[in-house]
């Protein structure tokens, strides 16, 4: 059975990525500390993350994001 896919918004920034993940950490009632630990990053790693720091790196972000229950899907823009 597939996995429902339910649409959170597009990520069009840096600053984006940051609000979703600062609303899924808050949404399992997770502190910044606690996440870091859980994705073993630096605390300042996901303060910069959910500021929309743009030179986050993409693996690390996308971890993050995973943890927290959330895929990537990359469309195609209708014209």
């Amino acid at each position: 059975m597939a996995k429902e896919m339910i649409p959170i918004g597009n990520i069009l920034s840096a600053k984006d990525a940051g609000n979703i993940v600062s609303q899924y950490r808050k949404k399992q009632n997770l502190t910044q500390v606690e996440l870091a630990g859980l994705a073993q990053t630096g605390t300042r790693f996901i303060s910069e993350l959910e500021n929309g720091k743009a030179t986050a790196q993409f693996d690390k972000v996308m971890h993050v994001l995973h943890l927290l229950g959330v895929d990537v899907l990359a469309t195609e823009r209708s014209v």
